[in-house]
């Protein structure tokens, strides 16, 4: 063989040698990678780990309102005026004043003493600020005296009451000591990162930690430990060998996707469908409406195993709007077309500065031509007024906490129609407030005299549902069955029926009991509690071993009483997992007396009457004045035929 010839062919073998020692060291680093996650737990890396690689993000992330949600009362994070200011509400007068570098309020406390009380911390910076002070046992209480951060021209630079007029006493859940201003339980899970609320309940004391001060980048994406890790290797190596960046929440909803608008209709289209939630149910942590009911949740994960969205009829205004009580945004996002058509928030809301992506009705023809809808042909009001942005028909604002706008997003037509009908808000008559709904409803006949009854078509079903109206259960039923309708809309049409139980409710149930969204089989469980053993079974005994812990754990609510009767060891196996669970949840809040007089009542349906009393008992001395415990209480002691006479605490 030549030498040349001879040459080629050892270069050759090198090469394939070279390729093959290449290959099994990147096989190596890849396993060992994988070996190292899988060892151990993701654990929180703070915000400044990644500003190394996301210079940019973390940049507009420290000026939003997401970076300053909780801080550290120092000069540079308190905006309200501690210079000796007064502030009188009802029969109390509180002192705003510093000590040194310490901030102090002195005000009534728990025991109806006047007291100085340092404030530990900021919570919130616009439209207004709240503060916090820290109590015995870890108990962190926020004041129900807040500083009003709008300019003075606003009305702003000022302290003001949030509960002006109710003149809440010492002891009463209202007082800004009392459970419903506190930090741990109320506040903490959204304006701080991976919070753990850590209730004591033989010592009635917490100890609630979190991992970052502030909602930071780990609140969105979860633990950054293993992205990290992963992101030391080289890029090149990365794109070779894996792609899983290690992180648990995969916010990929609207990567590769656009937006096309058919020039004849005006109408926008997404390119792909959207497959799923998870960008928005991680909002729905905060920006929603619901019941906490785990412990350790973490971006990425299932929404319903730590949260339940509340759907309770006062709420919301019979067509869906949000009402007095604070209802944020999912709830109202859910019931609109555009989640419907696979709108997401980031679609609007820049994630980092957490701000709108654009201001005004640019923000909106992003999507919907502008010569169509931002047009005076369209809105019929001044271009340079106020009648002439989108949001002013489309999202009107109702005020919270007295000096909060929110803007109602189930982004709806102006139906002042319904307003004479069944007596909701509509969007003419918040600005045109001389005028009455039915000049507001000829105005839009005028305009437009096909009618536009708008994507919300429950209204008329809901408001008979509120007034007992007889018509409301097959009303309510045809909402439930109505596909096309949203899922969050069809789980409060079930939610409702299960007040209404007879053969229309149960069908329903029946029906729905199987459905993708787990609310709406959370809700067709609502309507089985209403029933006897055989319709509990037949709806709830599948839902024990659900595959979200919400559904579970009202399987196992609704077969509680019934559970003896389980026939084969798999379902008392899955039972007594799904109870578990339950008894877990109302653990986690055992600080309320709710959840505690939610437990007695379960251990009570499983003849667990030790049990029981022990948590009517508890719910007693967390709320003394809880007429249902008393109550449950003297039924038990009636059970056993104790004779005890009046309940002892």
């Amino acid at each position: 063989m030549p030498s040349s010839t001879r040459f080629r062919v050892t270069a050759a073998a090198a090469v394939l040698i070279a390729i093959a020692f290449a290959i099994f060291a990147v096989y190596r680093i890849r396993q060992q990678a994988s070996q190292s996650a899988g060892a151990q737990r993701p654990e929180f890396v703070g915000a400044k780990a990644c500003a190394s690689c996301h210079a940019g993000e973390y940049a507009a992330w420290i000026s939003s309102q997401h970076a300053v949600a909780m801080e550290d009362a120092t000069q540079g994070a308190v905006l309200g005026r501690f210079d000796s200011a007064h502030f009188t509400s009802g029969a109390v007068t509180s002192t705003f004043f510093r000590r040194g570098d310490s901030y102090f309020v002195n005000t009534d406390g728990e025991d109806g003493a006047v007291h100085d009380y340092q404030i530990r911390w900021t919570f919130g910076v616009y439209p207004l600020q709240q503060y916090l002070v820290d109590l015995t046992g870890g108990r962190v209480q926020a004041l129900t005296v807040a500083w009003d951060a709008r300019p003075a021209v606003q009305g702003g630079q000022r302290w003001f009451s949030l509960t002006p007029g109710r003149g809440a006493e010492p002891q009463d859940p209202l007082h800004w000591t009392g459970r419903r201003y506190n930090w741990n339980h109320m506040c903490a899970d959204c304006h701080s990162t991976a919070v753990r609320k850590n209730y004591d309940e033989r010592t009635d004391q917490f100890r609630t930690s979190f991992a970052e001060i502030n909602v930071a980048c780990e609140a969105c994406h979860g633990p950054g430990s293993r992205h990290t890790r992963w992101g030391r290797y080289p890029a090149w190596l990365r794109q070779i060998v894996w792609h899983d960046d290690g992180l648990q929440a995969q916010l990929t909803e609207r990567r590769g996707v656009y937006w096309a608008t058919d020039p004849a209709s005006g109408i926008p289209h997404r390119s792909v469908p959207r497959r799923a939630d998870h960008e928005i149910e991680m909002c729905a942590q905060c920006h929603g409406r619901r019941v906490h009911i785990a412990d350790g949740y973490t971006a990425g994960a299932h929404f319903l195993d730590y949260y339940i969205p509340l759907i309770t009829p006062g709420l919301y205004y019979p067509d869906g709007q949000q009402k007095d009580e604070e209802v944020y945004n999912y709830g109202s996002f859910l019931q609109s077309k555009m989640y419907a058509a696979g709108v997401t928030c980031s679609d609007c809301h820049d994630p980092h500065t957490a701000k709108l992506r654009i201001t005004g009705n640019q923000l909106c023809m992003q999507c919907h031509l502008a010569a169509k809808y931002d047009t005076s042909a369209h809105h019929h009001h001044l271009a340079a007024g106020p009648g002439a942005a989108c949001v002013s028909c489309h999202m009107p604002a109702t005020t919270y906490m007295l000096v909060d706008p929110r803007h109602d997003h189930s982004i709806r037509v102006p139906r002042p129609d319904l307003t004479v009908a069944i007596d909701v808000p509509n969007a003419c008559n918040m600005c045109h407030t001389n005028r009455d709904a039915r000049w507001a409803a000829a105005q839009i006949h005028v305009w437009y005299p096909t009618p536009l009854p708008g994507f919300q078509r429950f209204a008329e079903a809901f408001a008979a549902d509120d007034r007992h109206d007889s018509s409301a259960i097959g009303a309510l039923a045809r909402v439930a069955n109505d596909s096309t309708e949203p899922w969050f809309v069809r789980a409060s049409a079930l939610s409702r029926l299960a007040g209404h139980p007879g053969s229309v409710a149960l069908q329903a149930a029946r029906a729905w009991a199987h459905d993708s969204r787990p609310l709406v089989r959370l809700a067709a469980l609502q309507i089985a509690e209403g029933f006897g053993a055989p319709e509990r079974l037949e709806v709830g005994l599948p839902m024990l071993s659900d595959s979200n812990r919400a559904v579970r754990q009202g399987a196992a609510w609704v077969l509680a009483a019934i559970a003896d009767s389980l026939k084969s060891a798999d379902q008392r196996r899955a039972f007594d997992a799904a109870a578990a669970e339950f008894v877990a949840s109302q653990r986690y809040n055992a600080d309320q007396a709710g959840d505690r007089l939610v437990l007695g009542v379960f251990f009570a349906q499983r003849r667990q009457l030790d049990l029981a009393e022990a948590e009517f008992r508890a719910a007693l001395r967390l709320d003394p004045r809880m007429s249902e415990a008393e109550a449950a209480l003297a039924a038990i002691q009636r059970d056993r035929g104790s004779g005890q006479g009046p309940v002892s605490r």
